[in-house]
């Protein structure tokens, strides 16, 4: 597949973001109130939800959960892949931090913030929990905004998706056993028959289902491939929404009575994500990589796939859990915090380029 088949056939430039996308953190909190407000009507509903399992997996959550993450799969297209060694140098910096670092720092922070500063503002009994939900977010990269993000930021669409392709590859493989070393580290139990059915549920069987969609439609042409791709976007937010609104309703009891648990969340992920973003960029700037290259690397550096932590979390640990909260607090910050990473990177750029040419790059 040449070059241009590539950046045709997929959605390496996107439109700018809906109103929709833009503005997910306030459709995020109506989902808060609506589902805390649910919760608190209506309790025997949400407790008739929950019983709906099999094997531990709750049967509306997995359908909602599929419904957000394979319209998102569909967009990625792991031809891309020949692509990888035409930026390897920024696609190591972005591999160091999505892989490396990210995880680890996140569970550095959770250990520093919530087992020990923030431990006395918090319930005693969801320390574990809340750290395991942000191991969940970190240990997943990126998959579908990163595209928007580095259409924000003029990026190089080869990159984005050769980028997204490379980490989804090693998603299938990676995910269960690095988050199950670190809640190992953190001294949280894991229940490894779970974690590999989530990964089973919400990454392999959709990536495959997703990809066998995409060469159906790609055979009817690109024109076909878009069209459905406009047609079922919105599904993914939905789902997404309706899932928070389940959540919340469950989470609302704990909620109301400690309201300071979210703000307290926040603090490792937003340091999270401008560490990390900072340290993307500034070591692509140190070995020499394109402006439009450094960009995208920071933002998938940062950003994560925050409907597979919230799919995971669920699973593990349950609606009630810390770990479920954590996750929903990832979403919350996700859009006003990455617009803010890309202003930044895009106001940025005369200093970037200065110093590639101070040091004759």
């Amino acid at each position: 597949m040449t070059a241009k088949t590539l950046v045709s056939a997929a959605p390496a430039a996107p439109a700018p973001m809906s109103v929709f996308e833009r503005y997910l953190t306030v459709w995020v909190f109506l989902c808060i109130v609506i589902g805390i407000g649910l919760g608190q009507l209506a309790p025997d509903v949400f407790q008739a939800i929950g019983r709906m399992e099999v094997a531990k997996v709750n049967l509306p959550v997995g359908l909602l959960i599929w419904v957000m993450v394979i319209p998102m799969l569909i967009k990625v297209d792991f031809g891309a892949l020949g692509e990888v060694r035409k930026h390897i140098k920024g696609i190591g910096v972005t591999l160091l931090v999505n892989w490396l670092v990210k995880p680890f720092s996140m569970a550095f922070l959770g250990w520093l913030f919530i087992r020990h500063w923030f431990a006395p503002l918090l319930p005693p009994d969801q320390l574990d929990s809340y750290i395991a939900g942000l191991i969940l977010l970190a240990a997943a990269p990126c998959t579908a905004m990163v595209f928007v993000w580095s259409r924000l930021t003029g990026g190089d669409p080869l990159f984005t998706l050769s980028q997204v392709a490379l980490n989804d590859s090693i998603m299938v493989v990676a995910f269960a056993p690095l988050v199950g070393l670190l809640l190992g580290i953190s001294a949280i139990t894991v229940p490894w028959d779970t974690l590999l059915t989530s990964v089973v549920l919400y990454i392999v069987i959709p990536v495959l289902l997703a990809q066998w969609l995409r060469r159906a439609l790609l055979a009817r042409g690109t024109a076909a491939l878009d069209a459905a791709l406009a047609r079922i976007g919105p599904w993914s937010i939905a789902a997404l929404l309706l899932t928070l609104v389940l959540l919340f309703a469950f989470q609302g009891a704990a909620i109301l009575q400690q309201p300071l648990v979210i703000a307290l969340l926040a603090v490792p992920i937003l340091i999270q994500v401008f560490f990390n973003s900072a340290l993307a960029y500034w070591l692509n700037r140190a070995v020499g990589e394109k402006h439009n290259v450094a960009c995208p690397s920071a933002l998938i550096g940062a950003s994560n796939f925050f409907e597979l932590a919230v799919a995971a979390a669920i699973s593990l640990f349950g609606f009630h859990s810390g770990a479920a909260l954590a996750t929903v607090v990832g979403v919350l910050i996700e859009v006003p915090v990455m617009l803010l990473v890309v202003y930044i990177v895009n106001h940025s750029k005369g200093w970037y380029e200065r110093g590639q040419a101070a040091s004759g790059v």
